[in-house]
């Protein structure tokens, strides 16, 4: 049985990226990630500590792998990367155990 997978992306923002912009930057990703076939849930979060992670839930990991590539060859890409401060971020991809909603 394939399991969901979950692709966590944490970073902070670099010095003088106002959050506002950032996040309206992100929501114009919306429709490229809602578009892939395995999309199933996405949400973006701050920490206390000024660190964000992006976390997606895609269907499976070849899914989730292929995804990744594909958003870096899209045109809002170099944007989002340019308000990362890249020393910081980190992506990794998770097989979904459990999981548990309302």
């Amino acid at each position: 049985m394939q399991r969901h997978v979950a692709e966590i992306v944490t970073f902070q923002l670099n010095d003088g990226q106002k959050e506002a912009d950032f996040i309206a930057l992100m929501q114009r990703t919306e429709a490229f990630v809602r578009a892939q076939s395995g999309f199933m849930h996405r949400q973006l979060t701050k920490g206390a500590d000024g660190s964000w992670t992006d976390y997606v839930v895609w269907q499976d990991m070849a899914t989730a792998q292929e995804v990744a590539q594909s958003f870096m060859q899209q045109e809002f890409a170099a944007e989002v990367m340019a308000a990362i401060a890249s020393d910081t971020a980190k992506m990794r991809h998770e097989e979904v155990l459990w999981s548990m909603v309302s």
